[in-house]
């Protein structure tokens, strides 16, 4: 491999990498927290999975807003109230958790491990 084919495959992993990290600014609970928010009529629950998936299980304080659709429904939702996002293991609210911040959302918590850790 040369130089550039180098530079192109760690340019390629710095970007997987950062991917997954967690966004700056953003709680990260576990599925075991998350039990302590359930009953807050404060917070607002988002599950991003699809509608299969979220008819197939979820928590019932969960509203689904597919990740695909959330740009489209930040209208509904307040900036000014906490919001906690879930998914199925924890990277799809990672990336809607991104999106609420950059929207100006105050208060943003992932679930780590999604639905998969919940029990």
């Amino acid at each position: 491999m040369d130089y550039l084919g180098y530079i192109i495959f760690a340019g390629v992993v710095l970007l997987l990498v950062l991917r997954m990290m967690p966004t700056k600014g953003v709680k990260q609970i576990t599925t075991s927290q998350l039990k302590s928010y359930l009953d807050n009529k404060n917070i607002q629950f988002i599950d991003v999975r699809t509608p299969g998936e979220y008819k197939g299980n979820h928590i019932r304080q969960f509203k689904n807003i597919p990740l695909h659709q959330l740009n489209q429904k930040l209208g509904d939702l307040s900036k000014e109230k906490e919001v906690v996002v879930i998914c199925q293991s924890g990277m799809r609210s990672n990336n809607a958790s991104k999106i609420l911040k950059k929207a100006g959302f105050k208060s943003v918590i992932n679930v780590k491990g999604g639905m998969s850790a919940w029990s």
